[in-house]
Protein backbone atom coordinates (compact mmCIF):
# COMPACT_ATOMS: atom_id res chain seq x y z
CA UNK A 1 0.00 0.00 0.00
CA UNK A 2 0.88 3.53 -0.42
CA UNK A 3 1.87 4.12 3.34
CA UNK A 4 5.12 1.92 2.83
CA UNK A 5 6.43 3.73 0.03
CA UNK A 6 10.57 4.18 0.91
CA UNK A 7 10.50 8.08 1.79
CA UNK A 8 14.20 8.70 -0.42
CA UNK A 9 14.84 12.22 -0.80
CA UNK A 10 13.63 11.99 -4.91
CA UNK A 11 10.73 10.44 -3.79
CA UNK A 12 9.99 13.38 -1.43
CA UNK A 13 11.06 16.39 -4.01
CA UNK A 14 8.84 14.45 -6.86
CA UNK A 15 6.03 14.55 -4.45
CA UNK A 16 6.38 17.94 -3.77
CA UNK A 17 7.14 19.01 -6.93
CA UNK A 18 4.31 17.27 -8.92
CA UNK A 19 1.60 16.44 -6.54
CA UNK A 20 -2.04 16.75 -7.07
CA UNK A 21 -4.64 18.80 -8.46
CA UNK A 22 -6.47 19.74 -4.86
CA UNK A 23 -8.85 22.16 -4.32
CA UNK A 24 -7.38 25.78 -3.24
CA UNK A 25 -8.45 27.80 -0.82
CA UNK A 26 -11.77 29.54 -1.93
CA UNK A 27 -10.48 32.81 -2.34
CA UNK A 28 -8.02 31.35 -5.08
CA UNK A 29 -10.35 29.54 -6.51
CA UNK A 30 -12.62 32.59 -6.98
CA UNK A 31 -10.01 35.39 -8.14
CA UNK A 32 -10.37 37.96 -10.48
CA UNK A 33 -7.82 39.60 -11.91
CA UNK A 34 -9.43 42.81 -11.59
CA UNK A 35 -9.37 42.84 -7.98
CA UNK A 36 -5.22 42.61 -8.21
CA UNK A 37 -2.01 44.78 -8.58
CA UNK A 38 1.75 45.03 -9.08
CA UNK A 39 2.88 45.16 -5.77
CA UNK A 40 5.53 43.81 -3.37
CA UNK A 41 4.03 43.35 0.04
CA UNK A 42 5.90 45.27 2.82
CA UNK A 43 5.16 45.22 6.82
CA UNK A 44 4.42 47.72 9.48
CA UNK A 45 6.35 50.84 9.69
CA UNK A 46 9.44 50.31 11.81
CA UNK A 47 9.45 46.33 10.59
CA UNK A 48 12.01 44.74 7.87
CA UNK A 49 11.92 41.92 5.76
CA UNK A 50 14.49 40.57 4.76
CA UNK A 51 15.27 37.85 1.52
CA UNK A 52 16.17 34.45 3.20
CA UNK A 53 18.35 33.64 0.91
CA UNK A 54 21.80 35.53 0.27
CA UNK A 55 22.39 34.62 -3.76
CA UNK A 56 20.87 32.34 -6.27
CA UNK A 57 17.51 30.88 -4.72
CA UNK A 58 17.59 26.65 -4.90
CA UNK A 59 15.47 25.73 -7.75
CA UNK A 60 14.07 29.57 -8.45
CA UNK A 61 11.03 29.10 -10.96
CA UNK A 62 10.42 32.76 -12.42
CA UNK A 63 6.90 33.99 -11.77
CA UNK A 64 5.21 35.67 -15.27
CA UNK A 65 5.30 38.85 -13.72
CA UNK A 66 6.18 40.94 -10.44
CA UNK A 67 4.66 40.18 -7.30
CA UNK A 68 0.93 40.91 -7.14
CA UNK A 69 -1.09 42.52 -3.73
CA UNK A 70 -5.08 41.98 -3.83
CA UNK A 71 -6.72 45.25 -3.94
CA UNK A 72 -7.73 44.95 -0.44
CA UNK A 73 -4.18 44.68 0.59
CA UNK A 74 -4.28 41.37 2.52
CA UNK A 75 -3.22 38.64 0.19
CA UNK A 76 0.08 38.35 -1.62
CA UNK A 77 0.62 36.14 -4.67
CA UNK A 78 3.71 35.90 -7.57
CA UNK A 79 5.99 35.74 -4.67
CA UNK A 80 9.67 34.03 -6.13
CA UNK A 81 11.23 36.06 -3.73
CA UNK A 82 11.04 34.82 -0.18
CA UNK A 83 11.50 36.70 2.78
CA UNK A 84 10.63 37.14 6.66
CA UNK A 85 9.87 39.58 8.63
CA UNK A 86 11.13 39.70 12.43
CA UNK A 87 8.63 40.95 14.81
CA UNK A 88 10.21 41.07 18.57
CA UNK A 89 8.36 40.04 21.78
CA UNK A 90 7.04 42.31 23.53
CA UNK A 91 7.05 43.18 27.21
CA UNK A 92 8.49 40.15 29.01
CA UNK A 93 10.56 37.85 26.33
CA UNK A 94 9.75 34.32 27.02
CA UNK A 95 12.51 33.67 24.78
CA UNK A 96 10.04 31.45 23.00
CA UNK A 97 9.77 32.23 18.60
CA UNK A 98 7.47 30.87 16.10
CA UNK A 99 8.27 30.84 12.31
CA UNK A 100 4.41 31.40 10.80
CA UNK A 101 3.21 29.79 7.42
CA UNK A 102 0.14 32.19 5.88
CA UNK A 103 -1.99 29.69 4.26
CA UNK A 104 -3.54 30.14 0.82
CA UNK A 105 -3.32 26.50 -1.18
CA UNK A 106 0.42 27.23 -2.45
CA UNK A 107 -1.22 29.62 -4.85
CA UNK A 108 -1.48 33.09 -2.33
CA UNK A 109 -0.36 33.75 1.06
CA UNK A 110 -2.99 35.14 3.45
CA UNK A 111 -0.74 37.77 5.13
CA UNK A 112 -3.06 39.47 7.37
CA UNK A 113 -5.13 37.33 8.65
CA UNK A 114 -3.08 34.07 8.93
CA UNK A 115 0.21 36.41 9.11
CA UNK A 116 0.77 39.83 10.94
CA UNK A 117 -2.18 39.46 12.58
CA UNK A 118 -1.05 35.81 14.43
CA UNK A 119 2.27 38.00 15.19
CA UNK A 120 0.57 40.71 16.51
CA UNK A 121 -0.91 38.03 19.33
CA UNK A 122 2.30 36.43 20.09
CA UNK A 123 4.50 39.23 20.41
CA UNK A 124 2.04 40.61 23.12
CA UNK A 125 2.78 37.48 24.87
CA UNK A 126 6.50 37.74 24.89
CA UNK A 127 6.97 35.48 21.59
CA UNK A 128 9.39 36.83 18.60
CA UNK A 129 7.54 36.04 15.59
CA UNK A 130 9.52 35.22 12.21
CA UNK A 131 6.44 35.83 9.37
CA UNK A 132 7.73 33.72 6.33
CA UNK A 133 6.46 34.58 2.77
CA UNK A 134 7.66 31.57 1.07
CA UNK A 135 7.58 31.51 -2.27
CA UNK A 136 4.50 30.54 -4.45
CA UNK A 137 5.38 31.61 -7.90
CA UNK A 138 2.02 31.13 -9.80
CA UNK A 139 3.31 29.66 -13.08
CA UNK A 140 1.79 26.44 -12.68
CA UNK A 141 -1.20 25.44 -14.79
CA UNK A 142 -4.58 24.85 -12.46
CA UNK A 143 -7.38 23.01 -14.29
CA UNK A 144 -10.05 25.55 -13.16
CA UNK A 145 -8.71 28.56 -12.71
CA UNK A 146 -5.14 30.26 -12.38
CA UNK A 147 -2.02 27.95 -11.28
CA UNK A 148 -1.11 26.27 -8.69
CA UNK A 149 2.29 25.43 -8.09
CA UNK A 150 2.62 22.85 -4.87
CA UNK A 151 6.99 21.94 -4.96
CA UNK A 152 9.81 21.72 -2.69
CA UNK A 153 9.72 25.54 -2.80
CA UNK A 154 8.26 26.16 0.19
CA UNK A 155 9.70 23.54 1.82
CA UNK A 156 12.59 24.82 1.21
CA UNK A 157 12.00 28.43 2.21
CA UNK A 158 10.71 27.07 5.99
CA UNK A 159 13.72 24.63 6.16
CA UNK A 160 16.03 27.62 5.56
CA UNK A 161 14.03 30.01 7.84
CA UNK A 162 14.05 27.95 11.00
CA UNK A 163 18.38 27.34 10.27
CA UNK A 164 18.21 30.82 10.34
CA UNK A 165 16.09 31.71 13.73
CA UNK A 166 18.69 28.61 15.27
CA UNK A 167 21.44 30.34 14.00
CA UNK A 168 20.88 34.02 15.01
CA UNK A 169 19.17 32.67 18.42
CA UNK A 170 21.43 34.94 20.21
CA UNK A 171 21.27 38.12 18.77
CA UNK A 172 17.52 38.13 18.75
CA UNK A 173 17.43 36.82 22.15
CA UNK A 174 15.41 33.75 21.52
CA UNK A 175 15.86 30.21 22.95
CA UNK A 176 17.71 28.05 20.69
CA UNK A 177 15.20 25.25 21.99
CA UNK A 178 11.99 26.89 21.96
CA UNK A 179 11.63 27.69 18.48
CA UNK A 180 7.95 26.68 16.88
CA UNK A 181 6.13 26.66 13.32
CA UNK A 182 2.86 27.97 13.29
CA UNK A 183 0.61 27.57 9.90
CA UNK A 184 -3.01 27.61 8.89
CA UNK A 185 -4.83 25.27 5.57
CA UNK A 186 -1.36 24.69 3.45
CA UNK A 187 0.73 26.63 5.84
CA UNK A 188 -0.43 23.97 8.09
CA UNK A 189 0.42 21.28 6.22
CA UNK A 190 4.01 22.99 5.79
CA UNK A 191 3.93 22.42 9.78
CA UNK A 192 3.26 18.95 9.08
CA UNK A 193 5.62 18.98 6.14
CA UNK A 194 8.57 21.07 9.00
CA UNK A 195 7.54 18.60 11.42
CA UNK A 196 8.58 15.70 9.71
CA UNK A 197 11.21 16.38 7.07
CA UNK A 198 13.44 17.90 8.82
CA UNK A 199 16.31 15.43 8.28
CA UNK A 200 16.02 15.84 4.44
CA UNK A 201 18.40 17.78 2.95
CA UNK A 202 16.24 19.44 0.29
CA UNK A 203 19.37 22.36 -0.68
CA UNK A 204 23.08 22.61 -0.91
CA UNK A 205 24.05 24.48 2.08
CA UNK A 206 24.61 28.09 1.45
CA UNK A 207 26.35 29.43 4.60
CA UNK A 208 26.86 28.81 8.21
CA UNK A 209 23.77 28.74 9.15
CA UNK A 210 22.93 25.73 6.80
CA UNK A 211 24.75 23.90 9.41
CA UNK A 212 22.52 24.06 12.11
CA UNK A 213 19.17 22.20 12.63
CA UNK A 214 15.89 23.28 11.25
CA UNK A 215 13.54 20.88 13.00
CA UNK A 216 11.14 22.93 15.21
CA UNK A 217 10.55 21.99 19.14
CA UNK A 218 6.54 22.53 18.85
CA UNK A 219 4.14 22.93 16.59
CA UNK A 220 0.76 24.48 15.72
CA UNK A 221 -1.54 23.30 13.00
CA UNK A 222 -5.08 25.22 12.27
CA UNK A 223 -7.04 23.84 9.51
CA UNK A 224 -4.24 22.03 7.60
CA UNK A 225 -4.94 20.35 4.33
CA UNK A 226 -3.10 18.32 2.37
CA UNK A 227 -2.81 15.34 4.74
CA UNK A 228 -5.00 12.59 3.29
CA UNK A 229 -3.15 12.24 -0.63
CA UNK A 230 -1.25 9.23 -1.97
CA UNK A 231 -3.89 7.05 0.15
CA UNK A 232 -6.36 4.13 -0.53
CA UNK A 233 -8.86 5.31 1.73
CA UNK A 234 -10.00 8.31 3.54
CA UNK A 235 -8.58 7.90 6.78
CA UNK A 236 -5.37 7.12 6.16
CA UNK A 237 -2.54 9.88 6.20
CA UNK A 238 -0.08 10.92 3.59
CA UNK A 239 2.88 8.58 3.12
CA UNK A 240 4.66 11.64 2.52
CA UNK A 241 4.32 12.78 6.15
CA UNK A 242 6.40 10.26 7.98
CA UNK A 243 5.52 10.73 11.55
CA UNK A 244 8.22 9.59 13.59
CA UNK A 245 8.94 9.72 17.78
CA UNK A 246 11.03 12.94 17.05
CA UNK A 247 8.42 14.94 15.63
CA UNK A 248 8.01 17.64 18.03
CA UNK A 249 4.65 18.05 20.15
CA UNK A 250 1.70 19.61 18.16
CA UNK A 251 -1.43 21.24 18.98
CA UNK A 252 -4.54 20.79 15.98
CA UNK A 253 -7.68 23.08 15.31
CA UNK A 254 -10.09 22.55 12.86
CA UNK A 255 -14.04 23.18 12.41
CA UNK A 256 -15.88 20.10 11.30
CA UNK A 257 -17.70 21.79 8.69
CA UNK A 258 -14.34 23.16 6.50
CA UNK A 259 -15.95 23.10 3.13
CA UNK A 260 -12.12 23.30 1.98
CA UNK A 261 -9.74 20.92 3.97
CA UNK A 262 -11.68 17.74 5.24
CA UNK A 263 -11.47 17.72 9.16
CA UNK A 264 -10.38 14.16 8.64
CA UNK A 265 -6.92 16.01 7.47
CA UNK A 266 -6.38 16.86 11.11
CA UNK A 267 -7.71 13.58 12.45
CA UNK A 268 -5.53 11.30 10.56
CA UNK A 269 -2.47 13.52 11.52
CA UNK A 270 -3.46 13.37 15.11
CA UNK A 271 -3.88 9.34 15.44
CA UNK A 272 -0.26 9.35 13.39
CA UNK A 273 1.09 11.24 16.00
CA UNK A 274 -0.70 9.39 18.81
CA UNK A 275 0.37 6.27 17.28
CA UNK A 276 4.35 7.65 17.41
CA UNK A 277 4.04 8.47 21.20
CA UNK A 278 4.19 12.35 20.41
CA UNK A 279 2.91 14.44 22.71
CA UNK A 280 -0.15 15.88 20.16
CA UNK A 281 -3.32 17.88 21.59
CA UNK A 282 -6.33 18.70 19.31
CA UNK A 283 -9.71 20.87 19.03
CA UNK A 284 -12.44 20.04 16.30
CA UNK A 285 -15.39 22.31 16.44
CA UNK A 286 -18.95 21.88 15.13
CA UNK A 287 -18.64 25.09 13.39
CA UNK A 288 -16.16 27.60 12.19
CA UNK A 289 -15.66 26.24 8.61
CA UNK A 290 -12.19 27.77 6.95
CA UNK A 291 -9.71 30.77 6.90
CA UNK A 292 -11.00 32.09 10.41
CA UNK A 293 -8.02 33.40 12.13
CA UNK A 294 -7.88 34.58 15.16
CA UNK A 295 -10.71 37.22 14.65
CA UNK A 296 -13.41 36.79 17.29
CA UNK A 297 -17.17 35.63 16.56
CA UNK A 298 -19.69 34.16 18.67
CA UNK A 299 -18.30 30.70 17.98
CA UNK A 300 -16.47 28.81 20.10
CA UNK A 301 -13.99 28.14 17.67
CA UNK A 302 -12.78 31.87 17.99
CA UNK A 303 -11.24 30.88 21.58
CA UNK A 304 -8.60 28.74 20.08
CA UNK A 305 -5.46 30.71 20.71
CA UNK A 306 -6.54 30.87 24.60
CA UNK A 307 -5.97 27.10 24.29
CA UNK A 308 -3.02 27.01 22.54
CA UNK A 309 -1.29 29.52 24.69
CA UNK A 310 -2.19 27.01 27.84
CA UNK A 311 -1.05 24.26 25.98
CA UNK A 312 1.96 26.57 24.99
CA UNK A 313 2.99 26.60 29.03
CA UNK A 314 2.14 23.11 29.61
CA UNK A 315 4.70 22.07 27.27
CA UNK A 316 7.28 24.69 28.86
CA UNK A 317 7.56 26.89 25.76
CA UNK A 318 5.56 30.06 27.75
Amino acid sequence: MYRYLPLSLPLICLYLTLSLFIQPVQSAEKRNDSEWHNETWKPAAGLTQVPIWPGKIPDAVPTKGPEEMSNTGVCVGKVSTPTMTVYPAKGKNTGAAVVIFPGGGYWILAMDIEGTEVCDWLTARGVTCILLKYRVPGNMLYPRSGCYPKSAMALEDAQRTLRLVRFNASKWKIDPNKIGVLGFSAGGHLVAATSTLYDKKLYPPVDAADKVSCRPDFAIALYPGHLLEHTTSNFQLNPYIPITKRTPPTFIVQAENDPVDDVENSLVYFAGLKKAGVPAEMHIYADGKHAFGLRKTNLPITRWPELAETWMKTIKVL
